[in-house]
């Protein structure tokens, strides 16, 4: 008898002693790639040289997912946001931002969220003088899904055009 409990108490330890082992190998692995939630399509533009001409600027959430939308309804909610870096040859005006869509959640459909989902532009009105422009910036969101929020986000645009 003394002997049946002395190896089911072995094998319990053994038992545990292997889970532990798959659990420290499972926190040595590496980290998944974290992922990208809003995609910006570049695409060529043209403009007419020393008029006021707007870009448009085309991002896309992808499913499933939602980003507050440049004027979140509280302060404690990241906007999305664009900033641009000056280019030569180039006068940017500020950007408009399209409004968002209310959104929300089945544990509290009174409280609605002002946010983007799907595809949305942002507008860029500029006055530029003749030849091909670069303009760079930085799009910066958080997104969040139906069950939580993600770290802030910073997604990298370039954003070619000609005036002509």
């Amino acid at each position: 008898m003394l002997r049946a409990a002395l190896s089911g108490a072995v094998v319990a330890f053994v038992g545990v002693a292997a889970l532990t082992a798959q659990q420290v190998g499972n926190l040595d692995a590496p980290t998944p790639k974290p992922k990208s939630y809003v995609i910006y399509a570049a695409e060529p533009q043209e403009v007419t040289v020393g008029k006021r001409s707007t870009l448009e600027l085309h991002f896309r959430v992808v499913d499933g997912f939602h980003v507050n939308s440049h004027t979140p309804k509280s302060e404690l909610l990241i906007p999305t946001q664009l900033a641009l870096q000056p280019a030569a040859g180039v006068k940017a005006e500020p950007v408009a931002y399209p409004a968002g869509t209310s959104y929300s959640f089945s544990f509290d459909p009174s409280e609605k969220l002002d946010v983007y989902t799907g595809a949305f532009t942002v507008k860029l009105p500029v006055v530029a003088e003749a030849g091909t422009h670069t303009v760079e910036g930085t799009l910066r969101y958080q997104a969040c899904d139906h069950a939580a929020c993600y770290p802030p986000k910073s997604l990298p645009i370039q954003v070619i055009f000609t005036a002509k």
